[in-house]
């Protein structure tokens, strides 16, 4: 994969990627989220880009960093109505789904090129699990980080578990996840789930430098102390494939229907009243 077929339009559906190469913001692929009419979320073809873009970005060689941010009020607002329902309803795209899901963590936990994210606004579902996992997150003060598996009624897969419980420690992890209360930017810097939180106005700046001095390091030295720190993340395999089958098992139920209807009609959701096991 080359820079120019990374950055050819339409190659990512749901995705902008502009090859940054002169002066300051040489090397830097800059990928922007974007679907303003649905505060960035994403569909089944958006989902799948944001899956398969980190190995091509691992393979081509003009790539030194990454910077991924939303366009407009928010990072994004996490997977559109229509792919839940899908998947809901459809067994071969839940399976498809769930292959993503695993590949699109484990990809960027094993891009070797450093990633840094700019978080405003809401920031939801795929798109916060590449947030998250970036190597430097920098949240906004707007920013509203929102894990809803369990709003939806399916267990807290995706990338949770295997991040949550290493950055803000397992009480904060199981707070947010099993009640599904959100975070601030300003919280969220201060219980350790992003590196940084900035005014607004400062974020998209601030996000530059961090970029910046990135790209401008050793390549050797940064993307092989990126490797040695994410065997962190590797040690949780396990624990992530778990989440993400116990997540993909809640989509064959009835609270996933429930939780959707909910979420539509603005209302508080009815579940079941107990679990089978």
């Amino acid at each position: 994969m080359t820079p120019a077929s990374l950055t050819a339009p339409g190659a990512y559906p749901g995705l902008t990627v502009t090859l940054h190469t002169e002066g300051d913001d040489s090397g830097i692929l800059e990928i922007v989220i974007r679907n303003e009419k649905t505060l960035n979320s994403v569909d089944r073809h958006g989902h799948a880009a944001l899956t398969h873009i980190w190995r091509d970005i691992d393979a081509a060689s003009r790539i030194r960093c990454v910077l991924i941010r939303g366009e407009g009020r928010g990072f994004s607002s996490g997977g559109d109505f229509a792919l839940i329902e899908e998947m809901a309803s459809d067994f071969t795209a839940l399976a498809r789904v769930w292959k993503e899901a695993r590949d699109l963590v484990y990809n960027v936990v094993n891009c070797g090129k450093p990633v840094v994210s700019a978080i405003h606004g809401p920031c939801v579902g795929a798109g916060l699990a590449v947030a998250l996992l970036a190597d430097v997150s920098v949240a906004a003060k707007s920013a509203r980080i929102l894990d809803g598996h369990v709003q939806l009624g399916v267990a807290a897969g995706d990338h949770a578990a295997i991040i949550w419980p290493l950055l803000c420690g397992l009480n904060k992890a199981k707070y947010h996840l099993l009640t599904g209360e959100a975070v601030s930017g300003e919280e969220a810097e201060r219980i350790g789930l992003v590196s940084l939180c900035v005014p607004d106005e400062e974020l998209l700046d601030r996000s530059w430098a961090v970029a910046r001095k990135l790209a401008a390091g050793s390549p050797t030295a940064v993307r092989w102390t990126k490797y040695a720190l994410n065997n962190w993340l590797r040690a949780m395999g396990p624990t992530f494939d778990a989440s993400l089958a116990l997540e993909f098992l809640g989509f064959t139920g009835p609270d996933i229907h429930e939780g959707l209807a909910a979420k539509r009609e603005k209302r508080e959701p009815k579940f079941m009243e107990d679990a089978p096991i």
